[in-house]
């Protein structure tokens, strides 16, 4: 039962890094400019209030042929444990969405200063949240010892 359904973008991102690469999101900076044709000023107010962001994303660089159900090793390292498609977060999502939570610096208009959001120059930009811990996990979280190896240097700043 598949339902269709189309989704407009709110914002674009602007600068930032340009290609999206597994490593390195330390520091990085980027804007969200939203769009002004669609929406005002008032759509940010008491945004600036808050430090975290949760950005809804679709990856748009990705390549439509690059789509694996089955499962494959995590950035086809045979070490780790192979996982089926939702058992990754990377860009090979049937829907091409990603979702990422990121820093906001500051507010400047419709332009959200952000820090750390893995997403690329020119990433269309479906949905901003403000950050609440309390929307967090809740009770104990448990995961493998892979994703804790994979990501090692995943917000490190990059090497000089």
């Amino acid at each position: 039962m598949a339902e269709e359904f189309t989704v407009v973008p709110v914002a674009h991102v602007v600068g930032g890094r340009e290609d999206p690469t597994d490593d390195y999101w330390g520091g990085a900076r980027a804007i969200i400019r939203i769009d002004h044709e669609r929406f005002g000023e008032g759509s940010v107010v008491g945004l600036e209030d808050f430090s975290h962001l949760e950005v809804v994303f679709r990856f748009h660089l990705t390549d439509p042929t690059d789509l694996h159900a089955e499962p494959r090793h995590p950035r086809n390292n045979p070490a780790w444990p192979a996982g089926g498609i939702f058992a990754h977060r990377n860009m090979r999502r049937v829907n091409w969405l990603g979702v990422s939570r990121c820093r906001l610096v500051k507010v400047d208009g419709l332009d959200l200063h952000v820090e750390e959001l893995d997403a690329v120059d020119g990433t269309p930009v479906l949905d901003i949240k403000p950050w609440f811990a309390e929307m967090g996990p809740r009770g104990e979280v448990r995961q493998p010892a892979w994703p804790t190896e994979m990501l090692t240097h995943y917000y490190a700043k990059p090497p000089e």
